[in-house]
C-alpha cells in the first residue's frame, strides 16, 4: 500500500515526533519539563465550565448541529469583534464556527488552492500553513520576516516574488508567531491593498491578540478589508480552551459560503453544550484577560532570566504567550541549542528552525508553565554548567 503523492514532503509534525523523544527520557528517568508547546495550562472561566456541564446534562442536546454552527454562538462571535476589534459582523452571513483554528487553515487552502497555484507564506511562520498549502497541491513561495525589517513584510520583496505567477493566497499573522511582533495599522492597510492590486486572498490568522496585548487589532478592520481578507480567530489561547477545538472564520459572505463548501463535507458540526459554553467565554470582560496577562506577566520575567542565563538576545517588547530569542555565538543553530539544554539539564525549548529557515538562529520558549517549573528550569540549566 502506497501512500498519497500529496503527502510527498510532508512529514509528522515536529512536536508530534519531539513528545515521542520526551516521553522516552521521561521513561529513563529524566524527567523534562517541557517548555515547547503553547498549550495553555490554566483552565478557563468557571462559569464557562458551568455552562458546559449544565448543557450538556440535557437531554436534547446531543444530536448533529448546524453546519454554519449555532446561532448563539455566531453571535457571541458578532459582539465579541464588535467590542473589542471595532468590526461589524453580520452573524448569519459572515461567521463560520469552526472545530479550531487549525483546521480552518486546511478548509481555507483546500477551497481556493489547484494543483501549482501559488500561496504567499512567511519564514519564519507557522509550520501549518506551509503544510496546509501543499496538501492542498498548491506551491508555497517563502516571504522574508527579519529583525532588521521589524519582522514585517518587504512589499518590494512580495511584488517581485507575485510577478508573472498564479498566486492566490497570502497567509499573514500578527500578533506573528513566533517573533511575538505587533501590527500596526499601516501594516494592515499595506497587506489589504497589496490583495486587492494582485486578487489575493489575505489570510490573517489572529489567535494571539489579547495575549500580553492591551490593544487588540483585527485586519478586517481596515476600510474595504472584506473585500480580500479572511480572518481566523480562535477561543484556545485567550479563553484557555486549547482542547475545547472552538475557533470562527470571519469575512465577506462569498468567501464563507465557499469555504462552507468544503467545511460542510469534512464533519457535521459542533457539540451544542461547547458551543454554547464558547459563547459564554466570548462575554467574559477586561478582568478575565488582564486576570491571565498577569500570569503570563509574571511567568516571562522568568523567562527573561533564563533566556539571560543562555546568553540570547531577545527584545521585551513582544507579545503572545512565547519569547523569541537569537541564539549567542558558538552554536551551530537552534536544534543544536535545543537538544543540548534538553539532555543536558532536561529541559525541553523549542528550536527556531522549525518555522522556517529565517528561524534556524533563533529559540522560543512557552509561558504555558508554572513559576515553579521556571525556575527549577533556571536552576537545571545553572547545573548544567557552560552552555
Amino acid at each position: 500500500m502506497k501512500t498519497a503523492k500529496r503527502l510527498e514532503g510532508i512529514g509528522e509534525y515536529y512536536f508530534s515526533q519531539k513528545l515521542r523523544e520526551i516521553d522516552e527520557l521521561n521513561k529513563q528517568g529524566k524527567n523534562v519539563i517541557n517548555l515547547g508547546i503553547g498549550s495553555p495550562d490554566l483552565p478557563p472561566h468557571p462559569e464557562v465550565i458551568k455552562v458546559l456541564q449544565e448543557e450538556a446534562a440535557k437531554p436534547n442536546v446531543h444530536a448533529y448541529q448546524s453546519y454554519k454552527g449555532s446561532p448563539v454562538l455566531r453571535k457571541a462571535i458578532a459582539a465579541w469583534y464588535s467590542q473589542w476589534y471595532g468590526v461589524e459582523l453580520n452573524p448569519d452571513t459572515e461567521i463560520l464556527p469552526l472545530i479550531g483554528s487549525k483546521e480552518g487553515i486546511m478548509h481555507i487552502c483546500m477551497t481556493y488552492l489547484d494543483e501549482g497555484d501559488g500561496a504567499l507564506v512567511p519564514n519564519p511562520g507557522y509550520p501549518t500553513y506551509r503544510s496546509a498549502v501543499k496538501l492542498a497541491g498548491g506551491e508555497c513561495i517563502d516571504y522574508s520576516l527579519t529583525a532588521a525589517g521589524g519582522w514585517y513584510p518587504d512589499f518590494e520583496e512580495l511584488e517581485r516574488l507575485v510577478a508573472g505567477k498564479r498566486v492566490k493566497l497570502m497567509w499573514v499573522n500578527y500578533p506573528h508567531m513566533p517573533t511575538g511582533q505587533l501590527p500596526d495599522l499601516g501594516l494592515f492597510e499595506k497587506l489589504v491593498a497589496f490583495g486587492k492590486k494582485h486578487g489575493i486572498l489575505i489570510c490573517h490568522d489572529n489567535p494571539y491578540s489579547f495575549i500580553l496585548n492591551e490593544h487588540p487589532m483585527s485586519l478586517l478592520s481596515v476600510p474595504g478589508a472584506k473585500d480580500v481578507v479572511v480572518e481566523l480567530n480562535s477561543l484556545s489561547k485567550s479563553q484557555n480552551m486549547a482542547g475545547w477545538r472552538v475557533g470562527t472564520l470571519s469575512g465577506s459572505k462569498d468567501r464563507i459560503d465557499e469555504i462552507l463548501r468544503f467545511k460542510s463535507n469534512m464533519d457535521s458540526g459542533m457539540f451544542l453544550p461547547v458551543q454554547l459554553a464558547a459563547a459564554k467565554a466570548l462575554s467574559l470582560g477586561k478582568d478575565w484577560y488582564d486576570s491571565v496577562n498577569a500570569v503570563y506577566r509574571e511567568r516571562r520575567e522568568f523567562v527573561f532570566g533564563l533566556l539571560e542565563l543562555l546568553n540570547c538576545e531577545f527584545s521585551k517588547d513582544q507579545v503572545g504567550m512565547f519569547v523569541w530569542a537569537k541564539i549567542p555565538a558558538g552554536h551551530k543553530d537552534g536544534f543544536e541549542l535545543s537538544d543540548k539544554v534538553l539532555h543536558g539539564a532536561g529541559v525541553f525549548i523549542t528550536p527556531g528552525g522549525i518555522f522556517g529557515p529565517a528561524g534556524v538562529g533563533y529559540i522560543r520558549v512557552s509561558l504555558c508553565s508554572t513559576k515553579e517549573k521556571f525556575q527549577e528550569s533556571i536552576d537545571r540549566i545553572k547545573r548544567m554548567g557552560n552552555v
